[in-house]
Formats: structure tokens, sequence, C-alpha cells
């Protein structure tokens, strides 16, 4: 029995897409009644149901005037429709009673969702109501993905993965201590609102809209002359909410943010770094500009304490990605917090480490593939990814050329020694590049691997 009802859900399922995909070609009248009418949206049966109780209300209140209304409604019906075949010949009142009935349900259906579209989405010229809810009711059972990381690429990432799930938790660092974030952090105490700042943005419905409002810096003023409005703006809220997770949950309500950004700690935390050269290095900004081959590198207070709610993200994830993103200062910060990492080496789910395209001056000067998951090992002392996602093209010459200049290089992809750490392997194209030679990974060809892949092992 249990067979055979998944061969019909399968049978369903199939046929259903064919019918999606057949539709994309028709216009977009037709297109939005024949999508009316695919199962999912859970919008039909309510209608469906609230016609139900009409009728049963009609019924009840015959049967409360103490009529039979099967004998009386039948009789009356009877009448009606000899009066009519009289006048009308049947083969055409019949049509003609239809067709005014499908355009009175039509007429009917279309005042009402017009209404309803224009209040939902008052702004939208594109979008019909049924797009909104098929696209909230897809989102909504996406997977339970958790990214941890920082700073630009981490950002980059969450662009492309909020079409597939609204369910996103983003792991930020919270060792940044250069900037408008460290001058904030230094006059005002907190977290340094950087990396908080660049995933809200990503993560919100207007995303250019307010990543533009979030990225402005203020060119003049006294003190305000460097930061940038979204610091300031998540430094208000904490101000006004007196807890920087109540601060940040409020920013998500106020840009409608889609999904979730947690600190992995609220402690103060600053970075150090050894370097091959003996020298000890202090702070995120110094590390960079110290030129050296880290060697270790660890945080200050050691051990601080995961929060809470990053620890039940992993815990209840479906899918947890790590970088894209500055290896020792955006991706081992999140690692160096213990609790973090135990959460995370104990799932058995699908875990993909998303490995940078070109080597960063200062941090992973000459690393291949292979030496940037060894530092991650090293630095948390476990083995936390399944697999990692490498670059399968080239840049351009001009595009290696220019970042020759500013002493990086492109990540060398040795398979032997990525085998031999018993990661699998996902090869794919997933860079940017833009005609002056800027490299980037692509977040919907970054999103689309990465759901692809899950949706193979998971």
């Amino acid at each position: 029995m249990l067979l055979w009802i998944s061969l019909i859900r399968k049978f369903l399922k199939r046929n259903i897409r064919f019918v999606w995909r057949e539709t994309k070609d028709l216009t977009p009248v037709h297109n939005r009644w024949v999508r009316w009418l695919l199962p999912g949206l859970l919008v039909k049966r309510w209608l469906f149901l609230s016609t139900v109780g009409v009728l049963t209300v009609g019924l009840g209140a015959m049967i409360w005037l103490k009529l039979t209304p099967v004998f009386f409604t039948v009789r009356f019906v009877e009448t009606v429709l000899r009066t009519i075949t009289q006048l009308i010949p049947r083969y055409i009142s019949g049509p003609l009673a239809i067709l005014c009935g499908l355009s009175l349900i039509i007429w009917g259906q279309s005042r009402t969702l017009g209404v309803i579209t224009e209040v939902l989405l008052p702004n939208s010229q594109e979008n019909s109501l049924w797009d909104a809810i098929a696209n909230h009711r897809k989102l909504n059972r996406g997977p339970r993905i958790v990214v941890v990381g920082g700073g630009t690429g981490l950002s980059t990432m969450l662009r492309g993965l909020k079409r597939y799930s609204a369910n996103i938790t983003a792991i930020v660092t919270v060792a940044d201590d250069g900037g408008s974030s460290g001058r904030l952090r230094r006059e005002m105490g907190g977290l340094p609102p950087g990396d908080i700042r660049n995933c809200l943005a990503a993560l919100a419905d207007q995303e250019k809209l307010v990543t533009e409002l979030f990225q402005y810096r203020f060119s003049s003023g006294s003190g305000l002359s460097g930061h940038s409005f979204g610091n300031l703006f998540l430094a208000a809220m904490n101000e006004v909410t007196g807890d920087w997770e109540e601060a940040i949950a409020a920013s998500s309500q106020v840009l409608a943010v889609r999904g979730e950004v947690l600190p992995s700690t609220l402690s103060d935390v600053k970075l150090w770094a050894e370097l091959d050269d003996g020298r000890r290095i202090d702070g995120e900004s110094n590390i960079t500009k110290a030129r050296g081959r880290i060697v270790n590198i660890g945080c200050t207070p050691a051990d601080p304490p995961a929060l809470p709610k990053a620890l039940e993200a992993i815990r209840e994830a479906d899918y947890i990605i790590m970088g894209p993103g500055s290896l020792y200062t955006s991706i081992v910060p999140n690692l160096l917090v213990p609790e973090i990492a135990d959460a995370i080496a104990s799932t058995q789910v699908p875990r993909i480490y998303v490995c940078n395209i070109m080597t960063e001056p200062g941090e992973t000067d000459d690393y291949s593939v292979s030496e940037h998951i060894r530092a991650i090992d090293r630095a948390c002392g476990r083995r936390l990814f399944d697999a990692v996602l490498v670059q399968k093209r080239s840049p351009s010459p001009l595009a290696l050329e220019r970042y020759r200049k500013e002493g990086a290089e492109r990540v060398i992809f040795d398979r032997d020694a990525v085998i031999a750490s018993g990661r699998r392997i996902v090869i794919a194209n997933v860079m940017n590049e833009s005609p002056e030679g800027m490299i980037r990974h692509d977040p919907p060809q970054l999103a689309k691997v990465l759901m692809r892949w899950h949706s193979r092992v998971y």
C-alpha cells in the first residue's frame, strides 16, 4: 500500500513539474490562471472549504425552519428548470448557464485577487499574488542552512542562498578591529558591527537599496567621517535595546531579513597570530599588515562562550557551509569558539567548505587548496567538513596580472593532497570576473552549485 502511495506521489510530482515548465511559454494572463490550478498553494482548499461552509449554513437554516431541505430544494430546482427549458431549449440554456456561472466565478475571483494583490504587493509590477504565495511557501520549506564565516565572501554567498531557503542562519565573526567597526568598538564597546551589517543587507528583501544605504560612509562631520550608516544604525539599535542579540533581531525585523544573522560569541574577542619568523601579532587588522606566514592563531580571551542560539541553529541544521572569505580573519575566528567547533563536528549533515579563488597577501600567500584545509583543521584540532568546493576555470590573464601586482595568486588546486585529506571534491565554475579584472564568487551560480550538491548527498 505504501509503495503504491509513493508511486502515485512521484507520478503527480513529475506531471506537475511538466505542467509548470509548459506554462512558462504562455501569456502572463493564461500563465497565471494555469498556475493557480496547480496544487501546493494552500489557497484553493480554503476557498472550497468556505464554500462548503456557506452551503452548510443554508442547510442548517432550512432544517431549523422545519423544512425538508432535500424535498423543497429538488422541487424548487425542478420547477425552475422546467420553466427555463420551456422558454429556451436545453441545448442552448444549459451551456449558457454554465458560461454565465464560470464568468461570474472568474470575475469574482479576479476582483478578489486584484484587491488582495494591491494590498499585499502595492509597489510590485512584476510579481503576482501567486508568485508571492508560491515563493513564500517554497522558501519556508527550504533546508535549514547554517553558514559560518565573515567579510564580503559570506555576504556574497548569502545573496544567492536566500533564493533557495528562508531558513538561513549566518554565524558571523566578531574579531574585526579595523575601520569604522574598530572605532565603534573602541569608543562604545561591544561587538564590531561591520560583518553583521553586510549579512543583514545581503539577506534583506530590498537588498540593493539597503546595501547602498548601509554601505554609505560619511565623508565629513566631526566624529562621523569614515563611519558607515549601517554600523551607526546597529550601534544605535544596541543602545536602544541594551543587548546586541536583541539589537540584531530587531534590525532583522525592520529590514525584512530573510533568515537570521548571529554573532558566534558576545565576548569581546581579539585575535592574535604567531608568524614563522617568531613574531606575535595582536589584532585582526594588524595580522594581514604584518606580511608573514601564520603558523598559529588564537584569541583573547581563550575559549570564549558561544551564543546559545548559534549552537541551537547548528544542531538543527540540514546543511553547513563554511567560507568563502579571509581564512584566518573571517572563517577561523568562528572556530576558535570551542562550542561552535564541537557543535559542527558532532553533526551528521552535509558540511562543505567553499575555498577562495585567490590567495590573500599577508594571510594565505602561496597557499594551495589543501593548505587552506589543513589550516582550518589545525586551528580547531579536528575535521569539520566533508567536501570542498573549488573554482574550475582559471581567471583571465588580465585578472591574474592585476592580482599579481597586489601580491595575490590563484589558489592552486592540488587534487592528490585534497583527496589524501579525505574530502570530497566539488569542482564548478562559480566565479564572476568584472571587465576590470576584479574576481568575486558569483552569488546565483555559487548557490545553485551548493544546493545541487546538497540535494545529491542528503
